[in-house]
C-alpha cells in the first residue's frame, strides 16, 4: 500500500499549504464517474482539482470493491473508448505483473477471476494502480491537483451559481477552498446537492409525478435501495481462519426480512428471493467447485476475483471471491439524508451484517478455511473502505429519464428505448433495484439499451454544476439501470467533456444543449474522442 500513498501524497505535497485553489473544473468525488470526468476535462486542456473521500480513487471499482457489472457487448461496443482502454489496461497489468499461466496470458479476453458477473472480475487494487497510472502524467505536469481524504463541507452560492466549495481533510481537519467556473458533483451520495441547496430528490417518486408503472401512489423519499459493505475472502482448505464473533451476530443469525413480497426465510441462508420472479430460489456456496450447467448459482464463483487456475501453481493458495450478495445487502436504514450520527449507526450495522455473514459461513456452515482478505481491501477491519452505494441523491434535472423511456415492459411493441437528440453516451443494464429501506423486495425488469441525455446532467436552476455520477436526472426506478460501472463512467466522462467545452467556448452547458448548432458541434467532438451516442440494433436485457 505504501507506493499508492506516496503517489497520492506526491499529488498533494506541492499544495499542502495552500488554503485556496483555483482551477477550470472542480470535481468533488474521485469515484468511477469522477475519475472519468477528470480525464475528459484534462485531455481537453482544463486545469482540474479533484477530491476523494478515501485514499483510493475509483469508487465502486476500488474502494467499494465491486467488480464491473457490464452489458454483454462491452468488448465490442456500448461504452466509451476511454472505458475500454481502462479495461485493456487491467488485462495488461495482470500480464505484466502477475505469474499467469501461458494459456491465461495468451487469452485476449483474460478474466482474472472468471466470475459470473463480469468478463473482467479482478482484484480492486489492480484498478487503483491502473487508474492512478491514467492520472499520473497530469499530476506530474501540474494540470491535476488530487486531494485524497477530503470531503466537501461548505458551498458558497450566489444566486444560481456556485462560487466556491470548501473541502475538509478527514486526516487533520484542515480546510481548502476551491473556486472554478464549473463544479462537478461526483460524490457517491450527491453531497454537493445537499450542501448547496440544489434542488434534488431522494428515494421513490410517486406515480403521479412520473407516471411509472412501478412507482408507488405516494412519494417515499426515505425509501432508498439497500447498500452493501463488501469484503473479499479466499478459501484455504485445512486451515482455520474463523474471525472473532461479531457483536451483532445473534441478531443477524436470526433475522428474518420483513419485505413485500415476502422473503422466504432467514437472511443468513442459501435461500433468497429470485429478483425477477420474486419466488424463493436456492443457491449454493462451495469454494471447491465451479458452477454446474443448469444447477443453482454457486455464490463463491459469482464475483470471484482471482481464479487460481489462471496463475502459476502455488501463486494463490485458493480462489478469491468478492462478497456482495443478497445476504449482506443492508436495508434497515439509510446513509442519506440522515444526519451523520444516524448514518454512522447504519454503516456500523451494515459492517456487522457482513462480518456476521462471514462468521456464519465459518461456523454454522463449517467453512473454517475462509480467510478475510483485508490486505486486498486496504483496511484493518478487512471490509471495503467505503460502502457500495446503489442510489444517490438525484438532481431535479432539465430532463429526467423515466421508466417509459427505457423499460421493455412499458414499451411493448417498441423495439428500442426512447431516442434523445442530446445524447452524450449510451448504456445498458436491466432495471435492477435491490430491496429497499421502505420494505420493498426486488424490482427487476427488462430494459432496452439506452442513451444518456445531456439534459439529465443539468440541474434545472443552478448554472455551473453538473451531475457526474449516479446523481443525474433519473428516478428511483431508472436509477436501477443507470447506476452500473460503464454507465457511471460515461456520465462522468460526458460531464467532464461538457464542462471543458463550456470553459473553452464561453457557452454554458444549458445553451450548448438547447442550441442545435452548438449541440451538433459538441457531439461531433464527443464522437472524435471515442464516445458512442447511439446503439446498433440489439435486444433488451
Amino acid at each position: 500500500m505504501l507506493h499508492r500513498r506516496n503517489f497520492l501524497q506526491a499529488g498533494l505535497a506541492a499544495y499542502a499549504a495552500a488554503r485556496e485553489l483555483k482551477c477550470d473544473v472542480a470535481i468533488l468525488g474521485g469515484g468511477t464517474g469522477g475519475v472519468a470526468a477528470a480525464i475528459a476535462a484534462l485531455r481537453n486542456g482544463m486545469r482540474v482539482v479533484m477530491t476523494e473521500e478515501t485514499d483510493w480513487i475509483g469508487g465502486q471499482l476500488t474502494s467499494q470493491m465491486v467488480p464491473p457489472d457490464e452489458h454483454p457487448w462491452i468488448e465490442q461496443f456500448g461504452g466509451t473508448r476511454l472505458y475500454r482502454n481502462y479495461r485493456d489496461r487491467i488485462r495488461a497489468y495482470y500480464r505484466e505483473h502477475y505469474p499467469l499461466t501461458q494459456e491465461a496470458r495468451g487469452r485476449w479476453n483474460l478474466n482474472p477471476g472468471d466470475g459470473n458477473v463480469s468478463r473482467i472480475t479482478h482484484e480492486p487494487h489492480v484498478s487503483v494502480a491502473v487508474l492512478e497510472a491514467m492520472l499520473a502524467p497530469y499530476i506530474s505536469g501540474g494540470q491535476l491537483i488530487l486531494l485524497p481524504e477530503f470531503v466537501p463541507s461548505r458551498v458558497d452560492v450566489a444566486g444560481d451559481r456556485i462560487r466556491a466549495v470548501t473541502v475538509k481533510s478527514l486526516r487533520d481537519g484542515r480546510e481548502k477552498t476551491i473556486s472554478a467556473p464549473y463544479f462537478l458533483d461526483a460524490t457517491e451520495q450527491g453531497d454537493l446537492l445537499a450542501l448547496g441547496n440544489v434542488e434534488h430528490v431522494t428515494g421513490f417518486e410517486s406515480q403521479k409525478e412520473t407516471g411509472e408503472p412501478h412507482a408507488p401512489a405516494q412519494a417515499q423519499p426515505e425509501n432508498i435501495q439497500s447498500f452493501t459493505v463488501c469484503f473479499a475472502v479466499d478459501y484455504v482448505a485445512g486451515e482455520d481462519h474463523t474471525i472473532e464473533k461479531p457483536a451483532e451476530y445473534n441478531f443477524w443469525r436470526d433475522y428474518v426480512p420483513q419485505l413485500k413480497p415476502a422473503w422466504p426465510g432467514k437472511l443468513l441462508s442459501w435461500s433468497n428471493t429470485h429478483p425477477v420472479t420474486l419466488k424463493p430460489r436456492e443457491m449454493i456456496f462451495d469454494p471447491s467447485v465451479d458452477n454446474k450447467p443448469g444447477g443453482p448459482v454457486n455464490l463463491f464463483i459469482y464475483r470471484r476475483i482471482a481464479n487460481k487456475r489462471n496463475f502459476a501453481p502455488g501463486a494463490y493458495p485458493g480462489d478469491i471471491s468478492l462478497i456482495n450478495w443478497p445476504q449482506n445487502d443492508y436495508w434497515l436504514g439509510n446513509l442519506h439524508p440522515n444526519p451523520p450520527a444516524e448514518a454512522a449507526k447504519h454503516l456500523n450495522r451494515a459492517k456487522q451484517l457482513s462480518l456476521s455473514l462471514l462468521y456464519w459461513m465459518q461456523t454454522d456452515q463449517g467453512w473454517k478455511g475462509l480467510r478475510l482478505r483485508g490486505d486486498l481491501a486496504g483496511t484493518e477491519d478487512g471490509l471495503a473502505k467505503y460502502p457500495y452505494i446503489r442510489e444517490s441523491r438525484r438532481i431535479k434535472a432539465e430532463f429526467t429519464v423515466v421508466e417509459q423511456h427505457v423499460g421493455a415492459e412499458v414499451r411493448k411493441g417498441l423495439s428500442e428505448a426512447e431516442s434523445f437528440a442530446d445524447s452524450v453516451g449510451v448504456g445498458s443494464y436491466r432495471i435492477d433495484l435491490h430491496p429497499s429501506s421502505g420494505g420493498d423486495n426486488y424490482i427487476d425488469v427488462s430494459s432496452h439499451p439506452f442513451q444518456i441525455p445531456l439534459g439529465a446532467l443539468l440541474p434545472r436552476r443552478v448554472e455551473n454544476l453538473l451531475a457526474a455520477s449516479k446523481n443525474l436526472g433519473v428516478t428511483h426506478i431508472t436509477n436501477g439501470c443507470y447506476r452500473l460501472h460503464p454507465v457511471e463512467w460515461n456520465i462522468g466522462e460526458a460531464a467532464g467533456a461538457v464542462a471543458a467545452e463550456a470553459v473553452k467556448t464561453g457557452n454554458p452547458p444549458r445553451k450548448i444543449r438547447n442550441d442545435k448548432r452548438l449541440l451538433a458541434a459538441f457531439q461531433a467532438k464527443l464522437l472524435a474522442q471515442g464516445f458512442e451516442l447511439a446503439w446498433p440494433k440489439v435486444t433488451p436485457r
